[in-house]
């Protein structure tokens, strides 16, 4: 496992959360798509740490600011989603951040901390032709194409 995918002790958040706003501009841009104040404040939420968050967490999160309704949430979240800038971690019903820039149908593989609750996310890669095969072969088309590998970090290991 490369220790780039979770973050390390000494991790720029403040950098790494302006890349990613950065990166999402860009998408929204390239989309003709607004990154609404909400939409921003939502993603910036989820990326003050590296763990997933559900839509009551973000709320918290943001409450500091004023307490934003939970349907606006949702549909902040929603427009993430459908832009490739968030992925639903399905077993902890969460949100995480994505700044890799990879189509909508690519196979993502979460590397869930079980420890630290840091999520990483990995390429496909030989994996997602696996996958494909193997559920063409028995007439299948996944919808949703996520792994989620629950596991302990290296960082976590090493205490």
């Amino acid at each position: 496992m490369s220790p780039a995918i979770f973050p390390a002790p000494d991790h720029d958040h403040e950098r790494c959360t302006s890349a990613a706003i950065a990166h999402a501009e860009a998408q929204c841009a390239t989309r003709a798509q607004r990154l609404t104040p909400m939409r921003r404040q939502v993603l910036e939420a989820l990326l003050t740490s590296h763990q997933p968050l559900g839509a009551y967490e973000i709320i918290d999160r943001l409450q500091q600011k004023n307490r934003p309704a939970p349907i606006t949430v949702y549909r902040a979240l929603e427009f993430l989603r459908e832009n490739g800038l968030v992925h639903r971690i399905e077993s902890r019903n969460a949100f995480v951040a994505c700044v890799h820039n990879h189509g909508g149908g690519d196979l993502v593989i979460f590397l869930i901390c079980e420890r630290c609750g840091a999520v990483g996310e990995v390429p496909g890669g030989a994996a997602a032709e696996a996958l494909k095969a193997s559920s063409r072969a028995v007439g299948f088309s996944p919808n949703s194409p996520l792994i989620e590998v629950p596991g302990i970090c290296a960082h976590c290991r090493a205490r």
